[in-house]
């Protein structure tokens, strides 16, 4: 994974409110919040915050089927 496809995904994630913020460090982590009454997440490179988006999207996916 790239940082430049983690940047986008958190960008994305952070734009349709499905993350409260999505923050790279210096150092290549993450600092990831769901809500603003969370404590602050790490994850460690841009393949977590990638993994990240896919399991937002699957929880998304899975809660439309359940709908339908």
């Amino acid at each position: 994974m790239s940082d430049a496809e983690a940047s986008a995904w958190a960008d994305v994630l952070v734009r349709y409110g499905l993350l409260h913020a999505a923050v790279r460090a210096p150092n290549g982590q993450w600092f990831v919040q769901h809500t603003p009454d969370v404590p602050v997440l790490v994850a460690d490179g841009p393949a977590a915050m990638v993994d990240l988006a896919a399991g937002i999207q699957y929880r998304i996916r899975t809660i439309r089927t359940r709908i339908r």
